[in-house]
């Protein structure tokens, strides 16, 4: 069987010990093969091949599963146990390497050769020297573990043999199986035993750390007893002064709210773990505190709660009709919400944007909206925010740390379908701390805000269903994408019909019961409030005209608590005892026709208003005047009517050269006031063609338009303002631009029916109505003059454009 040191022996792979020269241990075979290998070893010499497997798990074992230096080593007994298991005792004899695989069935059979340490250069000094250095590392190891007695560490440190003294150093001291089979598969003993006290220097180092670990684990578990221990205490205190077990009752009462909640998944993994921390921590703790607040604020948020809407479009018809007189396209877009609503229920929430002057009752009709669609109502003032934490919030880890508004907002509703009045959008700014405006990008846009997540919760919260409703008196400061996520409805003034309407049906009612007094005690007619309206009050909407009803109250409620008068009667007569003089006036319409002055239409945020440009021509050396605290758009306005007139004059009959030998004066008065806009210049070119011409201009006839140089009538926005001035005025005929035909559909009837409406196209036909005498103008399919009927349909869509004062 042997040819000189090679043997031909059964081979047992070992699972988790690696088996060393000189070690004498049992072990126990389970496997068949093994077992068959112990009995073929027991047949012939005892002996048998013991190597290590790589991975000590591995159950079907082939021969690339196991090392291949292994220990020849002799079976000293064998001990049957139940369940067909085999204990075995060996000892290791000689290092061997694997040759060859003989067989792998049924046992693994294997041709090993020996392999005999060298010592290299190794002598008897440095020998002693290595051995002193591992007696001190077994120091430190015994100090740190103290599992191998010190008999043992005597009995291995009194070993004369290099060889000898590695493996049973290694076998008794060295943990890891990668770091044993390193070791046995060294046949140089002076590299053994370097390698070995590079080993054992690492064990210790790791041992040391362990031991810090411990210790650090040991005064914390010291310390948390200690605190335990305190609590107890703390617990039988309280409980004997009737207080009760703070921290655990909330607790329980924090998580029974977190089982109940519709909190996503998400969330509550995280609610789960501060509810633990707060668990874990003294009531006292300052940390206790932010804890409880920040799950107070959201358990507080309505997760799942929502109001029953109310989908009934002829009761929300009489609703918004009973609070709010006109405002006609808001209530219809309000209906044809809740028609889409009825027919599909899943419709997400729209974002509406009502924008128009102030006054026009904006933030009121939006109050009666959620009262028609029984949401519940919250109002969330934008004016003057410019950081981007009033809108997403705070990270809780900042001291007094909040939520935003939006999120503050749901929690004052109560509700998951509110209603969300963001009012006054354009009046946001931004600074150092943000852009509050970049952050309700998010907030209003259908698709992402069912995810919304505040700094503060962290928790996404879907607001798809919320019914936002923005506010706004101008549209120009608010961003482009902002505007872009919004459906914007415009809102004009009031004519005067409808402001005598909601004076008499919402504003005097109202201030009667605030100043207590009685329908019997204030005598006042329509004549009267018109007074009011045109003397007192400059406005589009009827705030300033509910003030000055509040002070009329006010003087009858002192006339009738210092007099014995029950009733008190205000009239035009008297009116000016009760208010004052007259804050305002209105141009009357001139008393004759004049050269050079021509009646303009202007439009403002009160309203609209008319405006008179007038132009003086002398003898001078070309040079052009403009005054009035005009604006720069208004000054090319004249420099284009200008450049028009010159190249028309010889149809005109005006003198070619009359830039060269006349200065031109070009007046609007009220200079005081700023002016601008591009909608004067037709208005200029009149004036300025009737004092070149000496042609009087018709003093009944108002106009508004854009000039191009060659002529042409562009269309203006605010229409609908400047006719109902022209109307006070008591202008009956309104030039005005052919592509404004639409905009008429917005006139109250009440005026249509008793004025004139020239829609032109180019300035011949302006001019052909506008100035005297009346001379044949060349006809033209463009000219157009229409009168408009009694019975004119009002569109439901109707187009509405703004454009800037002039």
């Amino acid at each position: 069987m042997a040819k000189s040191n090679r043997l031909t022996i059964p081979l047992i792979p070992v699972r988790g010990l690696v088996v060393f020269p000189y070690m004498v241990l049992h072990f126990d075979v389970v496997r068949k093969k093994s077992i068959a290998a112990l009995e073929e070893a027991m047949t012939n010499n005892q002996l048998i091949f013991l190597t290590s497997q790589h991975d000590g798990l591995l159950e079907d074992v082939t021969e690339n599963d196991f090392y291949k230096i292994g220990t020849v080593s002799k079976i000293k007994q064998l001990l049957k146990l139940p369940g067909d298991s085999i204990r075995v005792l060996v000892e290791g004899l000689y290092r061997a390497k694997i040759r060859e695989v003989t067989k792998t069935e049924p046992f693994f059979e294997v041709e090993v050769v020996e392999k005999k340490s060298t010592n290299g250069d190794l002598d008897e000094l440095e020998f002693e020297a290595i051995v002193r250095q591992i007696s001190y590392i077994f120091e430190d190891y015994y100090r740190l573990s103290p599992k191998v007695s010190p008999d043992a560490i005597q009995s291995i440190l009194s070993i004369s043999d290099p060889g000898q003294f590695a493996d049973t150093v290694a076998a008794n001291i060295v943990k890891k199986n990668e770091d044993k089979q390193s070791i046995l598969e060294e046949f140089n003993v002076k590299n053994r035993l370097e390698k070995l006290l590079l080993i054992l220097s690492r064990e210790v180092e790791v041992l040391e750390i362990e031991k810090n670990i411990a210790n650090k684990v040991r005064s914390q578990i010291d310390k948390n007893q200690r605190d335990y221990y305190l609590r107890e205490q703390l617990k039988i205190i309280r409980s004997e002064l009737g207080e009760g077990d703070d921290i655990a009752s909330e607790v329980e009462e924090y998580r029974q709210k977190l089982e109940a909640a519709s909190i996503p998944d998400e969330g509550k993994e995280k609610l789960k773990k501060e509810i633990s921390r707060l668990e874990k921590m003294s009531s006292s703790s300052a940390e206790a505190a932010v804890i409880r607040t920040y799950l107070d604020t959201v358990f507080d948020l309505p997760w799942d709660s929502r109001t029953e809407e109310s989908l009934d479009l002829i009761k929300a018809a009489k609703i918004l009709d009973e609070d709010h007189y006109g405002l006609t396209d808001v209530k219809e877009r309000i209906l044809e919400y809740l028609a889409v609503k009825k027919l599909s229920p899943n419709i997400k929430g729209s974002i509406l944007c009502l924008v128009g002057p102030p006054g026009v009752g904006k933030t009121s009709i939006v109050r009666s909206i959620a009262k028609a669609l029984n949401r519940k109502y919250v109002r969330m003032s934008l004016g003057g925010v410019r950081d981007e934490s009033e809108i997403r919030g705070h990270r809780k880890t900042y001291v007094g740390a909040m939520p935003g508004r939006i999120i503050n907002a749901l929690r004052i509703a109560g509700s998951k379908n509110a209603l969300i009045l963001l009012d006054e959008i354009d009046k946001m700014s931004s600074d150092f701390r943000g852009d509050p405006a970049s952050a309700m990008l998010e907030v209003l846009d259908a698709e992402q805000n069912y995810a919304f997540r505040d700094h503060y919760i962290e928790i996404p919260f879907d607001l798809s269903e919320i019914l936002f409703i923005t506010t706004a008196n101008s549209l120009d400061t608010i961003p482009r994408p902002l505007l872009d996520r919004m459906e914007v409805i415009r809102i004009s003034g009031y004519t005067h019909e409808e402001k005598l309407h909601i004076a008499n049906k919402h504003l005097l009612p109202k201030q009667l019961a605030l100043h207590a007094l009685k329908k019997s005690n204030i005598r006042i007619k329509d004549d009267t409030l018109r007074e009011i309206l045109d003397g007192y009050t400059r406005e589009a909407g009827v705030r300033t005209l509910e003030r000055e009803l509040a002070r009329l109250c006010r003087k009858v409620a002192r006339t009738i608590a210092t007099t014995n008068k029950q009733s008190v009667s205000i009239t035009k007569t008297n009116l000016h005892k009760f208010l004052g003089p007259k804050k305002y006036r209105y141009d009357l319409l001139k008393e004759k026709d004049e050269v050079g002055v021509v009646t303009g239409l202007a439009w403002t945020a009160v309203g609209g208003d008319t405006l008179s440009v007038e132009v003086n021509i002398m003898d001078g050396t070309g040079k052009i005047e403009l005054t009035g605290h005009l604006g720069d758009v208004m000054k090319e306005s004249a420099k284009a009517a200008i450049s028009y007139i010159r190249s028309k004059s010889a149809e005109l009959k005006i003198e070619p050269d009359f830039y060269k030998k006349y200065d031109i004066h070009i007046h609007v008065p009220e200079g005081a006031t700023p002016k601008d806009g591009p909608s004067a210049g037709i208005t200029m070119a009149t004036a300025l063609i009737s004092a070149l011409t000496n042609r009087p201009a018709r003093k009944d006839v108002a106009m508004t338009g854009e000039i191009t140089l060659r002529g042409r009538v562009l269309p203006i926005g605010g229409l609908k303002e400047k006719i109902l001035a022209a109307y006070r005025m008591g202008i009956k005929t309104v030039i005005l631009p052919k592509d404004n035909e639409t905009d008429l559909e917005q006139i109250p009837d009440n005026v249509k029916s008793c004025m004139n409406f020239v829609l032109a196209e180019y300035m011949d036909t302006v001019i052909k109505h506008a100035l005297l005498p009346q001379k044949e103008a060349p006809k033209s399919e463009k000219d157009m003059e229409i009168q408009i009927p009694l019975d004119f349909n009002v569109s439901e869509n109707e187009t509405h454009i703004e454009a800037k004062p002039y």
